[in-house]
């Protein structure tokens, strides 16, 4: 894992505030000009020499070396390939083409064949690595692990960048010892299909139901059982299949994963992509615009060994991002983006969850929603946990120790700490997290889940983590104080945290500093920009190629942007803003055009300077 905290919450916390919406006047729209019809598709491959074999151009490579057919490895066709990394020490290699996907295409598929041999020896580890990427997309990556006798052919749906020119890319890093090649030859991009209609920019699938039952082993770390989603289409595009985030596979290998999905009911499951953790499904009939359909499927989960997220430190399961969950599809297509270890990939709608979850009854388990525990089988609890309108479903398994509080506001509140966490420190923990859920309450709109657990364990390396009424957490106040903030900044109000995260990191953190009476005095004069393409408002797939200024920027400089608009703005006015944000977009998905108009109608200033100051796009 890398050593930067994927919530960067370690001494110093930056805190995180919300946004208001207040809409733009609208004035009267002209007659609109005759819709012009698409695009008619004309099929086309778009990569030039994608077999190598016309000499280098158009390719950019990191070396002379990279486009070869020099003797130890072989093409795939012809006599020329693509060979990356190979070296046995440490050592990166990059090979690139600026390409353009036509639009009015229904499908662009890009296709490569790829072989890896190593020298590696582990099972376990990723020492080297190549990374496939599209625009600022990361399609895929590879690693040691993943060695083959010959080549395999991978294929990827690139539709949603149909009309734009964006750089295909290979990179390939190798660690200081034991070689690893990567081998790509035969790199095609093909458009076809009918022609596409106007983009439909609903969010769909929506309003999901989940349904699971879980059974445990007696340690709580192995879990299998059933799970069935039901979803409604909002869009007025058909929709002919949906796709399953399997989220923790990337704790694992795709020949040993951790989260399995078998039997599957109400479609037809295709192939896994995105290093497995996307599991496609086509439904039997498309499924238009207010219809309904459920699929179910059988469900493994296997939590590793780790003080993560997703692990287990000793007899204690941390079990975050386990349940497949419904992948969002709207007008930029499906939207499938790799997990990161930096931040947070997760983008869902508001769901309703009931899960039922049968165990030892020396474990307690802690969970999402409100929890109901009745006897089981002998030696057996079951715990049944019902949430509303929540974009996640987090539990935790072990022999915890428990106090328990309500908040002044009257939320009830259960932390949860493993062995070697003092009392004082359990209970110093519950004051802090009471004190906290009602401080953003009282700023942003009454808490909604009902309980809210806090599990607590000082092993995390990550500082801590959230999820809807459920967060993992160092003993800190300012963790614990941001990570509850998070109930309303991507709980209640939704982003999408691989592409905006600094809608619910900036956000929180600014919320955090409000909680604890920090003021961000001065704190925008400490900025320093690592580079012009460095800001603000980049994704996830920018930070976790710049992993060292993720936290400085979206934390730090976030926060302290909303700290200078408040100045801006009146400490009244912006608090009305986001409390009134909140309210507008409870449940919903925030984003950053939207928060950005919604200041905006919050001031007379002109405050095109102040986005273009604070690096803000969008």
């Amino acid at each position: 894992m890398r050593p930067t905290p994927h919530k960067a919450l370690a001494a110093s916390l930056l805190a995180v505030a919300a946004l208001a919406a207040a809409w733009l006047p609208v004035t009267p729209a002209a007659a609109a000009p005759p819709t012009a019809s698409p695009a008619a598709c004309t099929p086309a491959q778009v990569v030039a020499n994608g077999g190598f074999e016309s000499g280098t151009s158009p390719w950019s490579q990191s070396s002379a070396s990279v486009i070869t057919s020099r003797a130890g490895q072989t093409a795939h066709g012809g006599t020329t390939f693509a060979w990356l990394n190979g070296v046995g020490s440490t050592h990166t290699d990059t090979l690139s083409q600026s390409v353009t996907i036509p639009s009015g295409c229904s499908t662009a598929t890009l296709t490569f064949w790829l072989h890896i041999d190593t020298a590696e020896t582990t099972s376990s580890t990723k020492y080297d690595k190549l990374t496939a990427k599209i625009g600022s997309t990361t399609l895929a990556t590879y690693s040691n692990l993943d060695k083959n006798t010959g080549y395999v052919q991978k294929s990827f749906d690139v539709s949603a960048f149909a009309g734009q020119t964006v750089s295909l890319a290979f990179t390939g890093t190798e660690d200081s010892s034991l070689q690893t090649s990567f081998v790509v030859d035969d790199i095609a991009l093909n458009t076809s299909g009918d022609t596409v209609p106007p983009a439909d920019s609903t969010r769909t699938p929506a309003a999901p139901s989940y349904t699971v039952s879980l059974s445990s082993n007696t340690s709580g770390t192995v879990w299998t059982g059933h799970e069935s989603a039901t979803f409604t289409n909002a869009s007025s595009t058909a929709l002919s299949e949906v796709y399953l985030r399997l989220w923790d596979n990337y704790h694992g290998t795709c020949s040993a994963m951790p989260i399995t999905v078998s039997n599957v009911t109400g479609g037809i499951a295709g192939g896994l992509s995105v290093g497995c953790t996307a599991l496609k499904i086509d439904l039997p009939t498309p499924l238009t615009q207010g219809q309904t359909a459920t699929i179910g499927f059988d469900l493994g989960i296997t939590v590793p060994s780790g003080a993560d997220r997703f692990g287990h430190d000793g007899a204690f399961s941390f079990i975050g991002n386990a349940l497949p969950v419904l992948a969002v599809k709207d007008g930029a297509g499906w939207h499938l983006d790799p997990y990161t270890n930096n931040g947070e990939s997760f983008y869902s709608l508001s769901s309703d969850f009931s899960v039922t979850l049968d165990h030892p009854s020396t474990l307690l388990v802690p969970a999402t929603g409100a929890s109901v525990d009745t006897p089981g089988s002998s030696g057996r609890t079951i715990t049944k946990a019902t949430a509303s309108k929540v974009r996640d479903f987090a539990w935790a398994a072990g022999p915890f120790s428990k106090i328990s509080g309500t908040s002044t506001a009257g939320t009830p509140v259960n932390v949860y700490s493993v062995s070697g966490i003092s009392s004082t420190d359990a209970q110093s923990m519950l004051t802090t997290a009471k004190s906290a859920v009602d401080a953003h309450a009282a700023r942003f709109g009454a808490y909604p889940y009902g309980e809210l657990d806090a599990v607590i364990d000082n092993n995390f390396w990550f500082g801590g983590m959230e999820y809807p009424g459920f967060v993992l957490d160092l003993v800190s106040t300012t963790a614990l104080t941001h990570e509850i903030g998070h109930q309303w900044w991507y709980g209640i109000v939704g982003d999408d945290q691989y592409n905006s995260p600094w809608l619910d990191e900036a956000f929180t953190d600014y919320s955090t500093d409000l909680a604890l009476n920090k003021t961000g005095t001065n704190c925008w004069n400490s900025v320093s920009w690592a580079s012009t393409s460095e800001k603000i408002t980049n994704s996830m797939a920018y930070w976790d190629t710049h992993s060292s200024r993720y936290s400085t920027v979206i934390y730090g400089y976030g926060k302290c942007a909303l700290h200078d608009l408040r100045r801006i703005l009146g400490d009244s006015v912006m608090a009305k803003l986001l409390k009134d944000y909140a309210t507008s977009h409870w449940y919903g998905v925030s984003t950053t055009a939207e928060f950005k108009a919604a200041a905006q109608a919050a001031t007379t200033t002109d405050l095109t300077s102040f986005w273009t100051q604070h690096r803000i796009d969008g």
